[in-house]
């Protein structure tokens, strides 16, 4: 009936201005399309709302992520640092163990040194061993008893 009101009304507008059934009629039509609104409205915020719990969701999954790969990496870092000294990181949910695995490499302890008290009021000072750790090899030379021995030595070596 609205709709039909508003059609004979909406015909000839300057005689049905004033008409009571027509002003009725649109009076109703605006409370309808007003009601209409709010529900289209309501429709896109719920949707609206939706899409912002699933990109919160989304976000959430993105910086979990980060933050596995960041710890990831950290723990990767930490078993090449151990590795350099023969020992194996404990693992998540196994037990520890200090058994070699495949190619990672032993630690290379130097021995230790012992310090002895000088016989005499003077003796030379001792060499201190590498405590970083270090395995790099030394070269231990004996010293040549004599000039000619010097010079010998330099002149095989130059000819080499």
């Amino acid at each position: 009936m609205l709709e039909a009101a508003l059609v004979r009304c909406g015909q000839n507008r300057v005689e049905t201005r004033y008409d009571a059934e027509c002003v009725n009629a649109r009076q109703a039509n605006r409370l309808v399309m007003a009601e209409e609104e709010a529900k289209r409205r309501e429709a896109f915020e719920e949707q609206s709302a939706r899409k912002r719990e699933a990109l919160r969701r989304t976000q959430e999954a993105a910086a979990e992520a980060r933050r596995r790969a960041v710890e990831q990496q950290r723990l990767r870092e930490e078993a090449e640092y151990l590795a350099q000294f023969g020992e194996v990181p404990e693992q998540e949910g196994a037990g520890a163990t200090n058994v070699q695995n495949g190619n990672q490499p032993g630690a290379v302890l130097p021995d230790p040194v012992e310090e002895t008290e000088p016989d005499s009021v003077y003796s030379e000072p001792l060499q201190p061993a590498a405590i970083d750790g270090g395995n790099a090899p030394t070269a231990e030379a004996e010293e040549p008893s004599d000039l000619s021995d010097i010079r010998e030595e330099l002149r095989r070596r130059n000819e080499e």
